[in-house]
């Protein structure tokens, strides 16, 4: 196989949008020479097939990420379409699998994603498509699937891999000096999050809109109807509030165990989750497995509530410039965001460096820490949580350091040097993983694509 190893194509291929892109393109007909013809098949991999439309629809999503039109690009996404389709095939040969609750995860999630992109709006989803919302679940599901199988191929075949320092500097060392890359103002900021907690009367205000659609759904009115028109999950908009199939550890726990204790078309009373409280009725279930249909009204907090919180982290704040406190300890103390709780509050960039460009950095973090003097602690500052939290926060920023602008090197960019050496090591284990494995399948690639030297040793 071919390397093309482009970084912006790589980053283009591992980013979500790409995914999206190659699993939802539009398939309609392919421009050829002359004229319009039908979609058609470019490569066969045992069983499976990529369309040419797939390739289309894919390298139009990596031209309007604004990157240059370019062949090795094509050729690239190429690549990996095969190398994927290679991959589960192998997989089944392998009894390599994935779980149906995580396969229908990941598809409510992506439809969520894709459904907010379009506007929230389920018919202008329609109309982009030509398809209905089943029809591009369906089709999505599928797509997930194989997605989430060759992922599960590349943690298997790449799980074992590390680096030394020797091979980090070894790797650093072979890059021509006039081709090192040169980064733009780095600094190192951590953050500490507290959730807002909700007060009982607000929540017994969610609890009590709960009660009165239940009454309502008991009464005779459409569930779905109602989810759509009250439901704060935007999933909601397009399913009704019916999830799908989901086993034993795919829902937080208040949810699960509220799936479990209902009988078949009972309609719980509302409870609390993570998330916010819900009604839930349940529809189906079998063995370890449940479908189930919900309405999540969450419980707005008051400004006391948001108030409350303030001075609770302003208290955090001042230990912490008082030296009674570290920040990396009250952030794994304390901190209610777990994306970056695990890493000492710190946010990271692609490469997983702590050292994270000016120009990658989210512009309201930026603000806050522009006019901060290195080493101090911001005042807490109030925001809304991304999802899958979705919830109003307090937090304060660590302004750790800050690098001025600056040519790579070893001492200053070790993490990201290292990050880069594993990503070219994985890169030649899986090429020498698909020169071995596609000997075990078919492949066939459409003569029009000899060009990209895909099966070239």
């Amino acid at each position: 196989m071919k390397r093309l190893p482009n970084k912006r194509i790589l980053r283009f291929l591992a980013s979500s949008s790409a995914a999206l892109v190659l699993m939802l393109g539009p398939v309609a007909h392919a421009q050829e020479n002359q004229g319009f013809v039908v979609d058609k098949i470019i490569a066969k991999i045992d069983n499976y097939i990529v369309l040419k439309s797939e390739l289309e629809a894919a390298y139009q999503g990596y031209l309007s990420e604004g990157n240059p039109s370019s062949e090795e690009a094509r050729c690239q996404i190429l690549n990996q379409l095969i190398m994927n389709k290679l991959m589960v095939a192998k997989a089944e040969i392998d009894s390599v699998v994935v779980t149906d609750a995580e396969v229908d995860g990941n598809t409510e999630s992506r439809m969520q994603m894709i459904l907010q992109n379009s506007g929230n709006s389920p018919e202008q989803l329609e109309r982009a498509y030509g398809k209905t919302l089943d029809q591009i679940k369906l089709e999505l599901r599928d797509q997930i699937r194989e997605q989430l199988v060759a992922r599960e191929m590349t943690n298997v075949i790449t799980k074992d891999l590390s680096v030394t320092p020797h091979e980090i500097k070894k790797f650093f060392n072979k890059i021509p000096k006039d081709s090192l890359p040169y980064y733009s103002s780095d600094v190192e900021v951590a953050q500490l999050v507290k959730k807002v907690e909700v007060s009982e009367r607000q929540k017994s205000e969610a609890k009590q809109r709960l009660l009165e659609l239940r009454e309502r759904i008991l009464a005779g009115e459409d569930f779905g109807t109602l989810a759509r028109n009250y439901s704060e999950d935007p999933s909601a908009q397009y399913n009704g509030g019916e999830l799908g199939y989901f086993g034993r550890g795919a829902m937080v726990p208040q949810f699960e165990a509220m799936a479990f204790r209902l009988k078949v078309g009972e309609l719980s009373q509302p409870f609390e989750s993570s998330f916010g409280f819900h009604i839930m009725q349940l529809l189906d279930r079998r063995g370890n497995e449940y479908n189930s249909r919900h309405i999540l009204i969450s419980a707005t907090p008051s400004e006391a509530d948001i108030e409350r919180t303030t001075k609770y982290v302003d208290s955090l704040r001042a230990a912490i410039a008082g030296g009674k406190l570290k920040f990396e300890q009250a952030v794994k103390d304390f901190s209610d965001d777990q994306a970056t709780k695990g890493r000492g509050g710190f946010f990271t960039d692609d490469d997983g460096s702590q050292r994270v460009s000016v120009r990658e950095l989210d512009p309201v973090v930026y603000l806050a820490i522009d006019t901060m003097q290195v080493g101090n602690v911001s005042r807490p500052l109030a925001y809304r949580m991304p999802p899958p939290d979705n919830k109003d926060a307090v937090r304060i920023f660590y302004f750790r350091a800050k690098l001025p602008p600056h040519e790579a090197n070893l001492k200053d960019d070790w993490s990201r040097i290292q990050s880069a050496a594993l990503a070219e090591k994985k890169d030649r284990a899986l090429n020498r993983w698909f020169n071995k494995a596609r000997t075990d399948v078919f492949i066939s690639i459409d003569p029009a694509y000899n060009g990209c030297g895909i099966l070239e040793q």
